[in-house]
């Protein structure tokens, strides 16, 4: 048996103004992700627990297969794994975003889709700034990929209280309301804040991108700490042997907690510039050696935080084309038996730039699976349906073994 899993990162939307009151799950052409609708079974899965907030580092780790209030280390520990970097339990990671104020409001939580290059530069000048300030005191930052880094606090400090906003949550909101806060350790945090808009204000990489019309990076943000924890791997859990495929750190950093491997691809980005069909090529591909292939595409997120319908719109239809066509032919090819799941992780609303809990919907379809509803794959119609997941992570379990 081979299973499929493909994640358009919150493509999931409510109806948009600049769409004529429609999603863009409904205007999509996506012949493709409808036929898995239509031949199989759509619904709804609750991947946002209660208290929590509709990130993709909760609802990704529930929607396969992993109950965040059990394992969930926050989302930095995460992504510190997908980097291998070296963390043990009572280590406390924290992701660090450079962003844009303006005016005294968030207004970008990526300065601008910052390229790599520039965002390495800046965190690693602005480490030794702040070392030489006295404000590194048993930190470690650690460049990422473009907007997205870590810092590790290996001081022995515990964070525990610490209340701390992604900033993707409040576009165009005053940055003041929402500085960490909690916990004896939160002025520290807003210390760094703070001295990172002196030191990159007149920084060189900021003064050119301000000078050729680009957001600058004006502060880094600190957020989605936490402290690592043991995760059960996937294979003892489920028996499939799995694989990933993502341009982002975050859902790397769960395949590698949970045992699965990350296939390297080239020319993929988290952006509607990513390689698409390389994707597609390489899914079908692993799927001759793996059990299971999940698919992860971050662009109608971020189009998404753009307040970008033309661009998620089209992200959606590009997944369709070079993504889930492929894949689908490939599994049909296996004559053992073959499942594929689609599911948005979670709604990112285009009018709010926001992540939204409301249950994604998803579709199923493959051996053992029989159709009821019969209708094209939007929200609408998964609301519609007579299947809705209450725990998102019992769906796992749902797609692996039902009918079987």
């Amino acid at each position: 048996m081979k299973y499929a899993i493909i994640i358009p990162d919150g493509a999931a939307d409510m109806p948009l103004q600049a769409l004529d009151g429609k999603t863009p799950f409904e205007i999509a052409q996506k012949p493709h992700i409808d036929s898995i609708s239509q031949a199989g079974r759509q619904g709804t899965v609750a991947t946002t627990p209660p208290g929590y907030s509709a990130g993709s580092d909760v609802c990704s780790m529930s929607l396969l297969g992993y109950d965040p209030n059990q394992y969930h280390p926050g989302r930095a520990p995460l992504e510190a794994a997908a980097m291998g970097l070296d963390i043990v339990p009572g280590d406390w990671v924290f992701r660090c975003n450079l962003i844009t104020v303006l005016n005294q409001n968030i207004v970008d939580h990526s300065a601008g889709h910052i390229s790599p290059k520039e965002g390495r530069k800046l965190i690693e000048d602005f480490a030794k700034f702040s070392a030489e300030q006295g404000l590194a005191d048993g930190l470690t930052f650690y460049p990422g990929v473009s907007y997205r880094n870590i810092m590790v606090d290996r001081s022995g400090r515990s964070y525990e209280e610490l209340n701390a906003t992604p900033p993707h949550d409040v576009p165009g909101e005053p940055m003041k309301k929402h500085l960490p806060k909690g916990g004896p350790h939160a002025q520290r945090i807003n210390d760094l804040i703070t001295a990172s808009q002196a030191f990159f204000e007149n920084h060189e990489i900021n003064i050119t991108r301000k000078e050729i019309g680009e957001s600058p990076a004006t502060h880094v943000w600190l957020w989605g700490h936490g402290t690592p924890q043991p995760i059960e791997s996937f294979q003892n859990r489920f028996g499939p042997q799995g694989a990933m495929i993502t341009a982002v750190d975050l859902l790397a950093g769960i395949a590698a907690l949970i045992g699965w491997d990350r296939l390297d691809v080239p020319n993929i980005t988290g952006y509607h510039d990513t390689d698409y069909a390389a994707k597609g090529r390489y899914a079908c591909d692993a799927l001759d050696g793996y059990d299971i292939v999940c698919v992860h595409v971050e662009a109608p997120d971020e189009a998404s935080h753009q307040a970008d319908a033309a661009t998620k719109l089209a992200s959606i239809e590009a997944i369709d084309t070079h993504v889930v066509g492929p894949v689908l032919n490939k599994l049909k090819s296996f004559e053992d038996g073959w499942r594929v799941l689609l599911l948005p992780d979670h709604y990112t609303c285009v009018e709010t730039r926001k992540h939204d809990p409301t249950p994604p919907p998803f579709c199923i379809a493959g051996t053992g699976v029989k159709g009821h509803l019969r209708k094209k794959f939007t929200e609408k119609n998964a609301d519609a349906s007579d299947l809705h997941v209450e725990f998102g992570h019992e769906l796992m379990e749902f797609f692996l073994k039902s009918g079987l």
